[in-house]
C-alpha cells in the first residue's frame, strides 16, 4: 500500500515526500506544477518507489486512479501565497475547497486516512496583540477579498470534521504557521526567501507595512516530522493542531537579522500594503501559535531557532546564485 501526497512538488510537499521515501514508503505525487516545481523533486525520480503524475486535484478520475492503491493521503495541494490569493480569488476558492472535497469523498470510498493542511490564516484578524492562537479560539475573518484564502481553508476544516463526524473518516487537520527552508520560492509573498535573495544581491530589503507585525517561522523538517508523527496516532483523528515554532519576531527585526547574517549593505525599505497587494488588503499584527496541544500529542519540540533557520536558507540561496545548489 502506497501514500499519496497532493502538491508534492511544492516546497513543503517535496520535503515530506523525500522523508517518506527515506523511510522506505511507496509514494505517489499529484501536482499541477502551478506553484510546485519539478526541480524540487527531480532528484527523487531515480527512486523506484517514487511516482509522479502531473495533474490537478480537481481531476476526479485521475485523483481516484492514483488514490486507489494508497492507504494514506497527505493533502497539501492548494493555492498558496498572499499575492497569488489576492490576484486570483476564484481559483483559490475552487482549488482549495473543491479539491479538498474530492480528496475527502474519494478517501471515504477507498478507505484512506487523510491529513488536511490548513493555515494560521484561518484565525483571521484577531486584534488581541500578545495572545497566542489556540486551536479552540474563535475565527475572526474580515469581509474584504483579502480573506478568501482563509475562508477556503476554514471550509476545508469544516468539511474534514464533518466527514469524520458523520462518516467516520480518519482525518487529521494541521494549521501551518510560516514554514521555512530550502526550496521555498520568494514568489507570492514568502518573506524569508525574499529578504535573503534581496540581501545577497545587495538590493533593498522590502518590508511591507511598518514592520511591527509579529510572526514565527518553523523549520520545514520540524513541520514534516509533526505531520508524519500525527498520522501514526489514531487517537488524534478528527483533531486540529497548530504546527509551527513559537519564537516571535517582528518583520523589521527579521529584516535586520537577515542584514546581519548576510553582511549586506542593503537598505531596509518600507512599502505600504496598498502598493503591494491593493487597497483591500488587511494584515494581522500578531500571529504566534500556542503549540501545547501538539507537544502533548507527539512530544513535539522545534529543533532550530530562527537564526539557524536563516543561516540554512542563506547558505541555500547563496548556492543558487552561484549555480551549485543541490536538492
Amino acid at each position: 500500500m502506497a501514500i499519496l501526497v497532493t502538491g508534492g512538488a511544492g516546497f513543503i510537499g517535496s520535503h515530506l515526500v523525500e522523508t517518506l521515501l527515506n523511510q522506505g514508503e511507496e509514494i505517489w505525487v499529484l501536482d499541477d506544477l502551478s506553484t510546485g516545481n519539478l526541480q524540487n523533486i527531480w532528484h527523487l525520480f531515480e527512486n523506484p518507489h517514487f511516482h509522479f503524475v502531473e495533474g490537478s486535484v480537481l481531476d476526479e478520475l485521475k485523483l481516484k486512479e492514483i488514490m486507489r492503491p494508497c492507504r494514506m493521503v497527505y493533502h497539501l495541494a492548494a493555492v498558496v501565497g498572499v499575492k497569488l490569493v489576492v490576484e486570483e480569488p476564484l481559483r483559490t476558492l475552487e482549488i482549495n475547497v473543491r479539491g479538498t472535497e474530492l480528496v475527502l469523498k474519494l478517501a471515504l470510498q477507498l478507505g484512506c486516512k487523510v491529513l488536511i493542511t490548513s493555515t494560521s490564516e484561518v484565525y483571521g484578524k484577531d486584534i488581541r496583540n500578545g495572545v497566542r492562537f489556540r486551536e479552540d479560539d474563535d475565527l475572526t475573518l474580515g469581509t474584504a477579498l483579502r480573506w478568501g484564502y482563509a475562508c477556503s481553508k476554514a471550509l476545508d476544516e469544516y468539511l474534514a470534521r464533518a466527514y469524520r463526524q458523520q462518516k467516520g473518516l480518519p482525518v487529521i487537520i494541521v494549521r501551518l504557521f510560516n514554514t521555512v527552508g530550502p526550496r521555498q520560492s520568494p514568489a507570492y509573498g514568502m518573506v524569508i526567501p525574499r529578504f535573503v535573495k534581496q540581501a545577497l544581491k545587495g538590493e533593498p530589503i522590502t518590508v511591507y507595512g511598518d514592520g511591527q507585525q509579529v510572526r514565527t517561522f518553523c523549520w520545514v523538517g520540524d513541520a514534516v516530522r509533526a505531520l508524519m508523527d500525527l498520522m501514526k496516532i489514531s487517537k488524534v483523528e478528527g483533531e486540529i493542531f497548530n504546527v509551527g515554532n513559537d519564537e516571535p519576531v517582528t518583520i523589521e527585526e527579521l529584516a535586520n537579522r537577515v542584514k546581519r547574517l548576510t553582511n549586506t549593505q542593503s537598505r531596509i525599505v518600507y512599502l505600504p500594503y496598498e502598493q503591494v497587494f491593493g487597497s483591500n488588503f488587511e494584515d494581522i499584527r500578531y500571529r504566534v501559535p500556542d503549540i501545547t496541544k501538539l507537544q502533548r500529542a507527539i512530544d513535539y519540540k522545534p529543533t532550530r531557532c530562527l537564526d539557524k533557520i536563516l543561516k540554512r536558507v542563506i547558505d541555500y540561496e547563496t548556492q543558487i546564485l552561484e549555480g551549485r545548489a543541490s536538492a
